[in-house]
């Protein structure tokens, strides 16, 4: 079979006629084949010089044909121009033109004007091939920044999914939302088809397949914990209004952070009522914080330590549960292959650092959010967003805040971080977990200031009362899930676990790092049940 490409100068007389010639060949000889490229007169010599260049040949006119050797690989055989391909047909098939010159300059200029319309059309398809519109809020922050290559990576979404990011903030960031989206257009990441900025509200989520909420701004000044709980609605309901309003019908939005994240995914839920099931929480920030602290006594790294649970309150009251933690590929007496682990409880025989600074390490971490930096924040994102996307590992357990339906007997209606699994682009709920009872005690304390959270935000409830049981109000509060004998400690309040929470609004070099001395162990309590009574520590333990 003979192949010939036939390119020229859409405008060209000469490739008009050589086309002519070529396509009465292929109609009548069955082993005869033509492939035909135009140029743009403007670029036609640049491409000419390169494709010479590429395969060494010498040519300067248009058009250029030459013959492709499909039996014996390697480049094709030059024929030459116009006169050497008339020749060719001549002397191989007989056959010869007679279009006169005035047909052949009508030709060229239609020519011309279809290579035109083509790349129009081109440039038309390419707009309708939509990039998943990624939009990021509070995006000045530095969890954006780190976020950003992250995501352009194709690590969470795909490495073929192109995405467009669209970063939205208020009027005064405009210069720092600048020098993001030039840094990462400087990535020059495949996966990333542009990057743009919103400061204007109403344009806000246009279009948006996925939205990332991140820790807002505090513009006045915050004279209490009830006035930080209220600044969050207004932001909320603005939000919820944007995405009933612009997003795509089955959006995804996920809320990081360090502040309130429980509160601020309810208040989203209550405002976009239309995308509630599609709006979660991100605890693997806290979950990260877990394992690290574990790690770090371990001497092995974060990442052999899997199945931590954080529940409730990302952000504020919650319980670290070791009860399902394993530890693979420990360095010990015992060893096993790849998949095989050992409880994390059977391996921290220094039960002091668990009941003591196991748990006031943590609650030090999630109440002042210090170390809750941009760089684990936009990881913690990341990883939901990928796990929501493509499933999370099989038979690993995932932390992550959502809306209860009563599952292990949380009530209903508020954000509460619990195990769950991803798989088929959504999240369950691991309901059949063994050994996950939670005390009514602990369940009260954590759904209580959820709930008084949310109340003191809508304005229905003045003042954020902390819950404080019976045993809270006449004995010390147990910290722990171990008994210990130590000295007896002058508990504080159970509102300076808030206090603590509401430092964060402060500069980190004016903090002051306050432990409730509450947090210390209470000696020679014995828990009468998997989990204590008075349980208003950091975590469940077997």
């Amino acid at each position: 079979m003979a192949k010939f490409v036939l390119a020229g100068r859409a405008d060209c007389p000469y490739y008009a006629k050589a086309e002519l010639l070529a396509d009465y060949l292929q109609k009548n000889l069955p082993d005869f084949r033509i492939h035909k490229i135009t140029q743009h007169p403007d670029i036609w010599e640049e491409w000419l010089k390169d494709l010479c260049k590429k395969n060494r040949w010498s040519h300067n006119k248009s058009p250029i044909i030459w013959r492709e050797l499909l039996d014996r690989g390697g480049k094709g055989l030059l024929l030459g121009g116009y006169n050497e391909f008339l020749e060719h047909a001549q002397l191989y098939y007989g056959v010869t033109s007679s279009m006169t010159t005035e047909l052949m300059k009508r030709v060229a200029q239609e020519n011309l004007g279809t290579h035109i319309e083509k790349e129009l059309e081109k440039e038309s398809l390419k707009g309708l091939v939509n990039p998943l519109q990624v939009w990021i809020t509070s995006a000045s922050s530095l969890a954006c920044y780190h976020l950003i290559p992250i995501l352009t990576s194709g690590e969470v979404f795909g490495p073929q999914m192109e995405i467009s990011i669209n970063l939205f903030d208020n009027k005064h960031t405009e210069e720092k939302l600048i020098s993001h989206k030039q840094e990462a257009e400087d990535l020059a990441s495949p996966c990333l088809q542009s990057v743009s900025i919103c400061t204007q509200a109403e344009e806000a989520f246009h279009g948006a397949h996925v939205i990332i909420i991140l820790d807002d701004h505090v513009d006045k000044e915050i004279n209490s914990l009830e006035d930080c709980i209220r600044s969050r609605a207004p932001l909320c309901q603005l939000y919820g209004s944007l995405i009933e309003k612009n997003a795509h019908n089955f959006a995804k939005i996920i809320v990081g952070g360090k502040t309130f994240v429980n509160l601020k995914t309810a208040l989203l839920m209550k405002y976009a009522p239309t995308f509630a099931r599609n709006i979660i929480a991100v605890a693997l920030g806290v979950e990260g914080q877990a394992k690290a602290a574990l790690a770090r006594k371990l001497k092995i790294t974060p990442s052999c330590i899997k199945d931590v649970i954080i529940w409730g309150n990302i952000s504020g009251n919650n319980y670290v549960d070791l009860r399902k933690a394993k530890v693979y590929r420990y360095e010990s007496a015992i060893w096993g292959p790849p998949h095989y682990s050992r409880p994390v409880l059977s391996l921290l025989f220094d039960r002091e650092w668990v009941n003591r600074e196991f748990v006031v390490s943590l609650k030090t971490l999630t109440a002042t959010g210090r170390q809750f930096g941009g760089m684990l924040a936009a990881h913690s994102i990341a990883t939901t967003l990928k796990y929501w996307c493509h499933g999370s590992p099989p038979g690993e357990i995932v932390s992550l805040g959502v809306l209860s339906e009563g599952q292990f007997g949380i009530p209903k209606g508020i954000v509460f971080s619990m195990p769950v699994k991803f798989e088929n682009g959504t999240w369950v709920v691991l309901t059949d977990l063994k050994n996950t009872e939670i005390s009514q005690q602990a369940m009260t304390r954590m759904a209580n200031d959820l709930i008084q959270e949310q109340l003191v935000a809508l304005g229905e409830l003045a003042n954020f009362q902390p819950y404080q049981s019976e045993t809270d109000l006449n004995q010390e509060d147990v910290k722990t899930t171990l008994p210990t004998k130590n000295d007896h400690q002058e508990r504080r309040k159970v509102s300076d676990d808030y206090k603590d929470l509401f430092t964060h609004l402060m500069p980190d070099d004016e903090k002051d790092l306050i432990l409730s001395d509450g947090d210390l162990p209470d000696p020679g309590t014995e828990p009468t049940s998997l989990v204590p009574p008075a349980l208003a520590g950091r975590f469940f333990s077997s």
